[in-house]
């Protein structure tokens, strides 16, 4: 029988308990449900004997107990997690708030939680605890993921916030979107055309406007999607005269990765302040129905404390994401991994040989 790798999680394993090997494409697949919530790259966990037995060193059986209980075993880790991170994040916010100016409008922020490259199941563990507020990237798989029977049959009242680029041959495709709350990206005075006819004729005979956000480049870099921040004025201005169809709530931006917070306020939020103030002034709006779409995981507090009303967070609530043309991690650094988080996710189970 060959030897279980790689050694920091066998020696782990161990210390909790004295497993024999258990082998074949049971086991595999045992380990693989495990792997989206994890993030444990299984293979690694994984070897061929010289009969052509595939055999793990009993991680599973450490984690679950038998197979059988697999499902409901992630499940429940999954949802704890999910569970906590929501309302740690929530925390924050409401802490954030408290370090406000007063000089601010008085608006609660919201938490759009970002859901892009993640299961459905996730979805709804986060909405169990009662997010609301979900963020996609990508058309395709907004449309995919609103339509999936378990978040329609479990989020009745989940609201989807598209917050990608989005090109004008995608609109009509972005709009059928069930639950379809607000589109967070009108970076173009086309674009905001294109959503309003499209949303016309959607609507048929319904009065609903939909909620949309001007996203401005505030950071100037050619990465970034969004209006120069000195066309502002005039496309707001547009879609508020020209497009019936549209309800303008506020401005939208992402602001320059890795900024010190050492050296002051971001400057791209204050930008979109500026921009705030200007459009207010210009369109006789009070500053309260402007919000302004700003921060992300790394910098979502401060984002707050300078004004943001509306904040997208994804991976500190669900964890790194995992794209499918990303580099695989040598082999060295998924050891690592599977080690560490095993003894972190599943220190607290217990199992019995079988």
């Amino acid at each position: 029988m060959s030897k279980a790798h790689p050694p920091e999680l066998k020696k782990f394993m161990d210390k909790k308990l004295s497993l024999k090997l258990n082998g074949g494409r049971h086991v595999q697949g045992i380990l693989r449900g495990f792997d989206p919530f994890m993030n444990l790259v299984v293979d690694d966990c994984l070897e061929m004997s010289p009969g052509g037995q595939q055999n793990s060193i009993g991680m599973v059986l450490f984690a679950i107990g038998c197979a059988p209980r697999t499902d409901t075993m992630w499940k429940v880790v999954m949802s704890e997690e999910v569970g906590k991170k929501v309302q740690a994040v929530v925390d924050r916010v409401n802490q954030a708030v408290t370090r406000r100016p007063k000089t601010l409008p008085c608006v609660a922020p919201r938490l759009v939680a970002v859901s892009k490259t993640k299961p459905p199941d996730m979805v709804v563990e986060a909405y169990k605890h009662g997010q609301r507020n979900f963020g996609e990237n990508y058309v395709n798989e907004l449309v995919e993921k609103a339509s999936h029977p378990l978040i329609l049959s479990s989020c009745p009242e989940i609201k989807w916030h598209f917050i990608g680029h989005l090109q004008k041959n995608s609109v009509n495709k972005l709009l059928g979107v069930s639950n379809l709350y607000m589109v967070e990206t009108v970076d173009s005075v086309k674009l905001a055309d294109k959503v309003n006819n499209s949303w016309q004729k959607l609507r048929q005979s319904s009065t609903q406007r939909l909620k949309i956000m001007v996203q401005i480049n505030t950071s100037g870099e050619e990465s970034k999607h969004g209006l120069h921040p000195d066309e502002t004025v005039n496309t707001v201005k547009h879609i508020v005269s020209q497009c019936p169809a549209l309800d303008f709530a506020g401005l939208m931006t992402i602001g320059r990765y890795g900024y010190d917070l050492s050296e002051g306020p971001n400057p791209d939020f204050q930008l979109l302040l500026k921009h705030r103030e200007e459009v207010c002034e210009c369109l006789k709006l009070p500053v309260e129905q402007v919000e302004l779409s700003m921060g992300m995981s790394a910098d979502f507090e401060h984002a707050i404390e300078v004004g943001s009303t509306n904040v997208r967070v994804g991976s500190t609530i669900f964890g790194t994401r995992e794209y499918p043309n990303t580099p695989s991690p040598s082999p060295e650094k998924k050891s690592k991994v599977v080690s560490e988080e095993a003894a972190k996710k599943m220190q607290q189970l217990t199992v019995t040989e079988h």
